[in-house]
């Protein structure tokens, strides 16, 4: 089927079975060498990248369809997901005129006729593991691929303003939850988790304070295994005590790192 005609199944299919004028948009982090990622999509025929998104539909509860559509995006079933914000100016489209945005996705006025006349988004972060999610484009997507956070660039709508705000919404989660199990393998090393943790905040904290605070939470089990690197020391391997770790999200403690 041609692009023309997927995106008029797309937009029949908005007007029908699901709900007017409310959308949800998501940004995904994953951890990997080192650096933050965000995952982007690009529209087919087009060179302009935006966030992956979805559609509520008409008898399904709001966080039932944000778990469906970012399964249906990362193959991912239990990750941590979380509204951050809804966004809902009148005028959604920061870098582009709207007009500009509807030519940029090959779409006309005319195409939407019968849809409401703007979208008020819920945004939602999640938090993944970089190596078990498989991106999988959609019926208008061209490519779906990982980008460093430090590397986004200008996206369609109000999505570089999305990604701002949820990167800071997690950096205040870390004051409260503890983060780690949905970003770092099964099996990890401290300076593993002390470099997720200075990544996110984009600050160096101290290895010796950091080990101690986190070792005194008591939602970390160090193992007897250690990680090879070398001729260096090799580090002990640790993972998360789950039912200690999910308490800590449940109860909100204060996580002062």
């Amino acid at each position: 089927m041609e692009y023309k005609e997927r995106l008029k199944q797309f937009i029949q299919e908005l007007k029908t079975g699901y709900l007017p004028s409310v959308s949800m948009d998501f940004v995904i982090f994953g951890f990997h060498e080192g650096q933050l990622k965000v995952l982007l999509l690009q529209w087919e025929g087009i060179h302009d990248w935006l966030l992956p998104g979805g559609r509520v539909r008409l008898n399904e509860n709001l966080d039932d369809a944000a778990y469906r559509n970012l399964r249906e995006r990362t193959g991912l079933g239990e990750v941590f997901l979380q509204q951050f914000h809804t966004f809902g100016n009148v005028i959604r489209n920061t870098y582009y005129a709207i007009e500009e945005t509807l030519d940029r996705l090959g779409l006309s006025p005319e195409d939407l006729e019968g849809l409401p006349g703007r979208d008020v988004s819920v945004g939602y972060y999640a938090l993944v593991e970089y190596t078990k999610v498989k991106p999988s484009p959609d019926l208008l997507t061209q490519e779906i691929r990982w980008c460093s956070i430090d590397e986004v660039p200008r996206l369609l709508f109000d999505h570089n303003e999305m990604i701002t705000l949820a990167l800071k919404t997690l950096r205040r989660q870390l004051s409260y939850q503890p983060i780690g199990y949905n970003l770092l393998p099964d099996k990890f090393t401290m300076p593993q988790l002390q470099q997720l943790y200075e990544t996110i905040l984009g600050q160096p904290l101290d290895r010796r304070n950091f080990q101690k605070r986190m070792l005194g939470y008591g939602i970390l089990e160090r193992l007897e295994e250690r990680k090879a690197i070398g001729a260096h020391k090799a580090p002990y391997l640790y993972r998360f005590d789950m039912a200690s770790y999910q308490n800590a999200l449940a109860e909100e403690r204060m996580f002062i790192i």
